[in-house]
């Protein structure tokens, strides 16, 4: 039973779905010609055909790819026709989506909850006779059963027919069609929204077109992409030729829900500028709330009879009281609604102004110019692409044809190439062992985008290499194995001397220069002679002596080439120099450390005469700097024998014999300190003198 009702109910409401379509515009397919992918991310999609008179085409997009539709979508009728809109799903939750109809099956109604929402609305039902009536209601009875003893509970649909009111039972209902097409229309979005939501992963976009005969139409988008890769294969040949045979394949995945049928493919190696913003998510702005003003109805008022007055007063009076409808009331009334608005036009004002909202004049400028723009092709580019940085493109000349979610190895180069074979030595990367590789240079004309290289050598494989942007006519250096044939044996040696001094102005400048010698011991044991490139670590404080130039420098390391006879040993030496300078003035400079340099044979004579010199009147000062500093010591030491007579001689009565035995003493410190003050200045004099006289011989003395 539970089945049959079910069937039942389903047929029904397919039944109430079905709708005139035949008013509908025509769909139309317009499928992907042109694909444009991008190393940074994304893909250009195009897609070419043809429409007849009023025609929807319908795009899929994966959900998360909405906002990029959104960014970039450029549709063109290039015949007389014009796009009238773009119309997809929203993203807002499917029951609050579907609580927005006229007929609301959030709640996967049954049928009679159903028909009790369209209550009043007008149905043609086949039970098995055909009625046309409008809905009254549904109720629901109770039915006893007697020969099952069992109870079951009945719907009932009441009709409102011309020939009167009928029940028939829900059970007996074969079909249901609503005659409204307005209600038929809010059934049909919200069943379609219902089958499209199930699809979580994508959505549908609908463009609409309208126009007479038939037309074409092109539409363009970004959305995201995996970056395309490149794969290489060296085939390396004899010694002798230094060729190779460079071929190169482009991975390409269609990961769109579109078959590439005969797509004319390029592949772009770039980076532009692209980003995601979430167009797709509604954006809803905070609205301030205000208070609808109420006002107070005027109680009902007796009047008591009057006598006669004069008119005039009468009319002043009455213009001086005012009334319900004007005076004071009104005028506060009015007071009070120009506050209103100017508090809202202020909130207004301010809600315009918030970050990201643009000004209400500009935005309806824009608004203005997109609907002319849609009425006239749709939306159009504004922006053209300028080259930054490496950007190249390999064009597939054949049409690619690759179904979706496939992927597919595309050939992009396939040619001879200048090769060199080479012994690569770089004591970071093995101590012992230089590495096979070659020197590549990129004889075709276009460039390569980084990736991996398989090396083969003498019709086997040789081992991997890396390589990075390749630009025609460049050369690079790949290496894919261990050279086990060569072995290098490295060793370093340092020293170190006196390489110049002087005086100038009071400072001693010295020189230090330090040699490094990098000797490097390679054998070869092979049975042919091998060039060895080394490469010696870069120190931008050194200066490279010897060789004088290398074959090439990178900004960690000199290369220099060497050619190593068969099954010999050969050495090759680099020769490094770094000069230090140090900076000592004379005058801080300790006694000591100057009586070093004085005495240091490496030194230039005049050199070692003037710090002679200069030490003999440094320590000239350093004697009565001395002296000068006693003197103001045994002052000191007086002066606190004073403070201390003075206290004892505050304890004694001025008549006793202690007290003018402490006074006579303090009469003789008194005398001692006036002695030593003078000695004191003078010996200040001249320590000043001396000083001066050291500043003055070192500010003139430039000796080298």
């Amino acid at each position: 039973m539970g089945r049959s009702r079910s069937m039942k109910w389903l047929a029904c409401l397919l039944a109430i779905s079905v709708c005139a379509t035949a008013a509908l515009a025509a769909e139309a397919t317009v499928p992907v010609t042109k694909v444009t992918a991008f190393s940074s991310g994304v893909a250009y999609f195009e897609h070419n055909g043809k429409v007849t008179g009023n025609a929807d085409v319908s795009l899929k997009f994966k959900t998360d790819g909405m906002s990029d539709m959104l960014k970039s979508l450029v549709v063109l009728d290039l015949g007389d026709g014009t796009v009238s809109s773009v119309n997809y799903s929203s993203s807002e939750p499917l029951t609050r989506a579907l609580k927005s109809f006229g007929i609301d099956i959030s709640a996967a109604p049954t049928l009679g909850q159903l028909l009790q929402q369209v209550r009043g609305a007008e149905v043609a039902i086949a039970a098995p006779e055909k009625i046309t009536g409008k809905i009254l209601g549904v109720e629901t009875k109770t039915r006893h059963i007697v020969a099952s003893d069992t109870v079951i509970q009945e719907e009932l649909l009441t009709l409102l027919t011309p020939e009167g009111m009928k029940t028939i039972p829900l059970e007996s209902v074969r079909s249901i069609a609503l005659t409204n097409e307005k209600l038929n229309s809010e059934l049909n979005k919200a069943l379609a929204l219902l089958v499209e939501s199930r699809d979580t992963d994508s959505k549908s976009v609908q463009l609409n077109f309208v126009g007479q005969g038939e037309r074409p139409v092109r539409i363009g988008y970004i959305a995201e992409a995996p970056v395309w890769k490149t794969s290489y294969r060296l085939v390396l040949s004899d010694e002798k030729k230094e060729e190779a045979t460079l071929q190169g394949w482009a991975i390409v995945e269609n990961t769109s829900d579109y078959d590439w049928e005969s797509v004319d493919l390029t592949l772009v190696s770039g980076r532009p500028i692209s980003f995601v913003e979430d167009l797709y998510t509604p954006l809803y702005l905070d609205r301030p709330v205000v208070q609808t003003e109420r006002y107070a109805s005027l109680r009902p008022r007796t009047y008591e009879d009057g006598i006669k007055a004069d008119k005039n007063i009468l009319a002043l009076e009455a213009d001086a009281e005012g009334g319900g409808l004007g005076g004071p009331m009104a005028d506060a009334r009015g007071e009070r609604r120009k506050a209103a608005t100017s508090n809202m036009l202020r909130q207004n004002r301010a809600l315009a102004a918030a970050p990201g909202a643009p000004p209400a004049a500009k935005a309806m400028e824009q608004l203005e110019r997109a609907a002319a723009e849609v009425l006239d092709r749709g939306v159009s580019a504004v922006a053209t692409a300028q080259a930054v940085g490496e950007l190249f493109s390999y064009h597939i000349k054949t049409p690619v044809t690759l179904p979706r979610r496939k992927s597919a190895m595309l050939p992009i180069v396939n040619q001879a190439v200048k090769a060199r074979k080479i012994s690569i030595y770089n004591p970071g990367t093995l101590p012992t062992n230089p590495l096979n590789g070659v020197w590549l240079i990129n004889s075709t004309p276009s460039s390569l985008l980084a990736g991996p290289v398989t090396v083969f050598e003498e019709g086997t494989y040789a081992g991997d290499a890396q390589i990075g942007n390749f630009p025609p006519g460049d050369k690079r250096l790949l290496s894919f194995a261990v050279d086990l044939k060569v072995t290098v044996d490295p060793s370093a040696n340092t020293t170190q001397h006196l390489a110049a001094a002087k005086i100038v102005r009071g400072v001693l400048t010295i020189s230090h220069r330090t040699e490094f010698v990098q000797a490097y011991l390679v054998k070869n044991k092979a049975v042919a002679e091998r060039v060895v490139l080394i490469e010696h670590p870069f120190h931008a404080d050194r200066k490279l002596i010897e060789p004088a130039e290398p074959l090439e420098k990178t900004p960690a390391f000199y290369r220099f080439e060497v050619k190593v006879p068969a099954e010999k040993t050969g050495k090759f030496e680099v020769k490094e120099e770094r000069t230090d300078t140090q900076a000592i003035g004379i005058m801080p400079c300790d006694i000591g450390q100057l009586q070093a340099y004085a005495t240091n044979g490496q030194i230039p004579e005049k050199v070692r005469t003037a710090l002679a010199e200069a030490i003999k009147r440094k320590n000239a000062l350093a004697v009565a700097e001395r002296e000068l500093n006693e003197l103001q010591q045994r002052i000191s030491n007086l002066r606190r024998e004073q403070k201390d007579i003075r206290d004892n001689m505050a304890a004694l009565d001025r008549k006793s014999q202690g007290y003018e035995r402490f006074e006579k003493k303090l009469l003789d410190s008194e005398t001692q300190i006036e002695t030593l003050q003078k000695q004191l200045d003078d010996k200040r004099e001249g320590v000043t003198k001396l000083r001066k006289d050291l500043e003055d011989y070192l500010g003139q003395l430039n000796v080298e």
